[in-house]
């Protein structure tokens, strides 16, 4: 698997976070305004191999990474974005914030095309070690979902909402087609 040599240049380079590195301001609207989307998640763990094995035991590939003295981070390539596994305290470092551990206030969605495939999906996280919060059931909003949170403490809600549109290549649309 490609490794990139420097860990700086990875997490800082413009291609990864939607910009040119040609420096242009790709990713940025009219007057400077963010356009809506997420390029990449990142999500902070205590062992980023123990995270690593979990996303590629629940059938993710790993796309490339940094593995050197200094830091180790797996990148995986999602539709339309990057997921990137890094140390915990790195990132809070990186960030500038003081990490007071455990839950974060939010929770990362992967829809689905039936309830069937969310039960399959939170037995098969379950099986690769993850807690399952909230099996999966019907929701009052007319869908139906369940929450697992990863080895560390991650909360993933895998949920089938019939009025959105899971396409092909796994992006989700508000509204049906």
């Amino acid at each position: 698997m490609p490794r990139v040599g420097s860990a700086l240049l990875a997490r800082r380079s413009p291609a990864l976070h939607g910009g040119a590195a040609s420096g242009s301001h790709r990713g940025w609207g009219n007057n400077g305004r963010m356009e809506q989307r997420v390029s990449v998640i990142t999500l902070g763990v205590t062992d980023v191999g123990r995270a690593e094995a979990f996303y590629e035991a629940l059938g993710w590939r790993l796309d490339d990474g940094i593995d050197d003295d200094k830091d180790h981070i797996a990148f995986f390539q999602a539709p339309g974005m990057i997921v990137s596994l890094w140390d915990r305290a790195k990132l809070a470092e990186d960030g500038g914030i003081v990490d007071p551990g455990g839950w974060g206030g939010v929770t990362i969605g992967h829809c689905v095309g039936s309830p069937e495939e969310v039960d399959r999906i939170l037995a098969a996280a379950q099986a690769a070690g993850a807690t399952i919060s909230s099996p999966g059931r019907a929701r009052v909003w007319g869908g139906y979902s369940g929450i697992f949170r990863d080895p560390d403490g991650h909360s993933w809600e895998i949920e089938h909402n019939p009025f959105w549109t899971v396409h092909p290549d796994g992006a989700t649309t508000l509204g049906t087609t």
